[in-house]
């Protein structure tokens, strides 16, 4: 059996919990380091998650890239350390699992991206969702023309009620560490769903909404925007942190639809639902529908972020252990996310002008 892939975390978010836990469910991972500004906050962190004893703690990030037993490093950082940790645990030959947004913007992605290129290291970012179950079978139902048809509209929303002590402290409202705020948090997940229900395709236009509400540092704390492909396909979303938690994807196509209200995180661990329909129309009189939805469950033994964590190593596995090369189709996924994003965030500052965008 080949030997699991050995993370070190670099940074102590709250999210770092969470994947630290996933690493620990995966079955070809594990974790042997903790890199944090302190080492008492990164033996903290170690034993307040029930790390290993032999997880070896690290009061700078650097002391955690100079350990050759690190294969692959997870980094929970702000978006605006992105570029300078990723470059650098890449000149150190480090796999890269990265939280989103990726980058403050796709200049900064693409030099991540090419230290990733030039270092034969894996790139992928952290949208768990990609990784369940339910979304292999959702795009097996997309793909079939038979019973989807062509795209023809898209709506998401992505939407949580932050307290005001999280409008006031947290990094994703502060200029300094994550100035895409909303746009970047919840909107990366908006706008990877609507490129993973076009199969990818970059739209031709992004415009958005005029109804950007921002913070008192300037940063986007709610906003939408409608998306258009030259087919005429259009896909529009929502995101904020000043609405009921929602996480719905709607895709409609020329023969069916499907439609799930929990598309970020899933509503219970092991299982998640989605709702399908073909062909579908009135009865005679307009008395009801027929081909009515029918409602899948799709279950899964480990969660979302578990299966990201086994994918990502087991890409690793092969580089290291057959000299594979990586896998980049995670690195376009996550580029044309980032994109539409920064395309986004350009028209909201030209006052929500139409803005094309050029892969």
């Amino acid at each position: 059996m080949a030997q699991p892939i050995k993370f070190g975390i670099v940074g102590c978010a709250d999210i770092a919990r969470k994947l630290s836990r996933a690493i620990k469910l995966a079955p070809n991972a594990t974790i042997v380091a903790v890199g944090s500004r302190s080492e008492e906050k990164a033996r903290r962190f170690i034993a307040d998650n029930g790390l290993p004893a032999t997880t070896r703690p690290y009061g700078s990030y650097e002391s955690l890239l100079d350990d050759a037993e690190v294969d692959a490093v997870y980094l929970p950082l702000p978006t605006s350390l992105h570029l300078r940790w990723a470059v650098a645990a890449a000149g150190k030959g480090k796999h890269i699992l990265i939280e989103k947004p990726t980058a403050l913007c796709v200049a900064d992605l693409d030099q991540i991206l090419e230290a990733c290129e030039t270092n034969g290291v894996q790139f992928m970012d952290c949208t768990m969702w990609a990784h369940h179950p339910r979304t292999a079978e959702m795009e097996d139902f997309l793909r079939n023309s038979d019973q989807f048809g062509q795209l023809k509209i898209v709506s998401s929303i992505a939407s949580i009620y932050a307290d005001s002590n999280f409008l006031q402290n947290n990094i994703r409202v502060k200029a300094d560490l994550d100035s895409l705020g909303a746009l970047g948090d919840v909107g990366w997940y908006c706008i990877r769903a609507i490129l993973w229900a076009s199969d990818y395709n970059l739209p031709k236009t992004a415009v958005a909404f005029p109804n950007a509400i921002k913070n008192e540092a300037g940063l986007i704390l709610s906003c939408g925007a409608s998306l258009h492909w030259e087919d005429g396909t259009i896909a529009t979303f929502h995101c904020s942190f000043l609405a009921h938690l929602t996480f719905e994807l709607v895709v409609v196509g020329s023969r069916g639809n499907l439609s799930l209200s929990d598309f970020v995180i899933p509503f219970e661990e092991n299982s998640a639902p989605f709702t399908f329909v073909s062909d579908s129309g009135f009865k005679e009189l307009v008395k009801g529908w027929k081909s009515l939805p029918s409602k899948k469950v799709v279950s899964t033994e480990l969660p979302q972020e578990a299966l990201m964590i086994t994918e990502f190593s087991r890409l690793v596995g092969e580089i290291k252990d057959s000299g594979a090369k990586p896998e980049k189709k995670w690195s376009v996924f996550s580029r044309k996310t980032q994109v539409v994003l920064d395309a986004v965030k350009e028209s909201i500052e030209k006052e929500f002008k139409e803005v094309e965008i050029v892969g």
